[in-house]
């Protein structure tokens, strides 16, 4: 049934951003939003020591880049801060590649004070006192991680008994006391995390309840360090102050659907006509708005002309659900400004973009990708060509889509490219079921023998309400590069204000196989500049 509480008010959902997409679920066997569960092995109670932050003046995020603490209200008015504090076990492991949970939280602290300046996470240890005590006094949030040394736990009781906003994670303590707004919440599990999110919201923000629950659930359930961070702007968006990024949490009313009605009657009746479309709609109803994962993955599963005529009108048209979004200005990641030792042109830099396409019948293949959302679909293949028009250039990703109803299937789209001022860096945009999205690319460094590149990326889909970043590192046959690029692959990363334990690897088994569609136009056209041959790749 199509109700304005469902698929109408879901539909800023449709995002485009499938250029290297990849639906990330939880992990076989994880519980999803679990909260104080077993950890490790308790650590000794040590020395006070207090974690070192360090605050860039650019920190990079691969989730909804438009994620802001700002609170929504006059544009000169001063956001008020906001202050979490973490407290990991110490020498607790994470489930992000074995890195540490103090190295995972440090990272995700440094991308809150990068996303806001009035959000500011400090991170401590199990061990830690004298410093703590003084943050504690101040928090507004205060995040247990992967805590079971009990007389750390009942210190930090003692001093924390005024934070209204209590949560453990990865812990499990008979002793812990969880709040959110200011009230004693049992939290055993995701249940247990539904029913404290419906206690204390309240007044209009009682209606967006079940969304909040299942955004946060979803995004901790996912282990990655972008989650992570989207978890905390979902506590303060729903306990603190609204956090800009997650308006699309909150209804729009009858106004969306009289748009509907009055603009798009056919597109809307043809897509609740259609089966495939009309799974479309339920499903995206199964999502939070900002959940990107949960999103693409519906639309990944679901595409259809009709899907693609009600997106276009509804949203990309006549902008029913009123959204608006902007490419992130940061990250800001320099191109690289050499290659072989040449200065870096426009042209040396699409070359590079074209890659082994000519040789082997792609581009490049993704290797792996920073982004949970939109980097992991398996076997992607890029193709970058010239086109028969002059200054034309096109990029078309293909990649496969296990749907949500178990069918391997191949999706394919289509960019123009063109130059952006700074050789090695471009603008793309791309018509993706229907939503306009627009993108900035950057070629952050191609080693000369091009046996891997790393390329990145910011976007937005104005007419979706919603922003994002990432990197894919990319080589001929989707491997990771002779010794995983050294010292040269790490400090590309570094530019992009990435960890080697974020990157997701993609799955490229049996690609070859599977037939993917990779003809590209007639007439098209591929170096200008450099040559590309190596016996290593010809029979690729």
């Amino acid at each position: 049934m199509f109700s304005t509480e469902t698929s109408c008010l879901r539909l800023p959902a449709i995002l485009p951003r499938p250029s290297l997409v990849a639906p990330h679920a939880s992990p076989d066997g994880t519980t999803v939003g679990t909260v104080a569960v077993a950890s490790g092995p308790p650590p000794s109670w040590g020395k006070p020591r207090l974690i070192a932050i360090r605050r860039p003046s650019s920190v990079r995020s691969g989730i909804a880049e438009a994620v802001s603490c700002e609170p929504e209200g006059d544009a000169g008015s001063a956001p008020r801060l906001v202050r979490i504090v973490a407290v990991v076990g110490e020498g607790t492991v994470s489930p992000l590649k074995g890195a540490s949970w103090e190295q995972v939280m440090l990272h995700t602290a440094e991308r809150l004070r990068w996303a806001d300046e009035s959000c500011e996470m400090l991170v401590y240890t199990d061990a830690d006192r004298d410093d703590l005590r003084g943050e504690l006094a101040r928090a507004d949030i205060l995040l247990m991680i992967s805590v079971s040394n009990q007389e750390a736990i009942d210190w930090v009781r003692a001093n924390s008994a005024h934070i209204p906003n209590v949560i453990s994670f990865e812990s499990a303590s008979p002793s812990l006391k969880n709040k959110l707004g200011g009230s004693f919440v049992s939290m055993d599990g995701k249940a247990s995390l539904a029913q404290a999110l419906f206690g204390t919201l309240k007044g209009e923000r009682r209606d967006e309840s079940p969304e909040v629950v299942k955004t946060l659930s979803d995004a901790w359930g996912r282990h990655n360090s972008d989650d992570i961070r989207f978890c905390i702007l979902v506590i303060i968006n729903a306990y603190i102050r609204p956090v800009s990024s997650l308006k699309n949490l909150r209804a729009k009313g009858f106004s969306t659907l009289n748009c509907m009605i009055k603009n798009c009657g056919s597109e809307v009746l043809n897509c609740l006509l259609d089966p495939k479309c009309r799974k479309a709609l339920q499903c995206l109803n199964g999502c939070s708005p900002t959940d990107q994962v949960c999103n693409y993955r519906c639309i990944a599963s679901y595409e259809s002309p009709n899907l693609e005529a009600f997106s276009l009108c509804v949203l990309q048209k006549h902008n029913c659900l009123g959204l608006d979004s902007d490419i992130p200005e940061r990250p800001f990641v320099p191109p690289m400004e050499r290659f072989r030792g040449e200065p870096l042109t426009h042209e040396t830099a699409e070359d590079l973009f074209v890659g082994w396409l000519g040789e082997l019948q792609w581009s490049w293949r993704v290797v792996a990708g920073q982004n949970p959302a939109y980097d992991q679909f398996p076997c992607q293949y890029q193709l970058f060509y010239r086109g028969k028009a002059k200054g034309s250039f096109w990029y078309e990703p293909v990649f496969r889509v296990k749907t949500l109803e178990g069918e391997m299937v191949w999706r394919r789209r289509r960019y123009r490219v063109r130059r952006a001022e700074d050789p090695g860096t471009f603008h793309l945009s791309v018509l993706d079921n229907g939503v306009i999205s627009k993108e900035f690319w950057t070629v952050v460094d191609v080693s000369d023998d091009l046996s891997w590149g790393l390329f990145h990326y910011r976007g937005a889909a104005a007419a979706a309400g919603q922003s994002y970043a990432g990197a894919v590192l990319v080589s001929p046959d989707g491997r990771y590069p002779p010794g995983m690029g050294g010292s040269r692959l790490a400090s590309a990363l570094d530019k992009c204000r990435i960890k080697n334990w974020e990157l997701y690897e993609v799955d490229n088994d049996d690609c070859e196989s599977a037939d993917a569609p990779l003809l590209i136009p007639e007439g098209s056209s591929f170096h200008r500049n450099i040559k590309v041959r190596d016996e290593t790749w010809a029979s690729t």
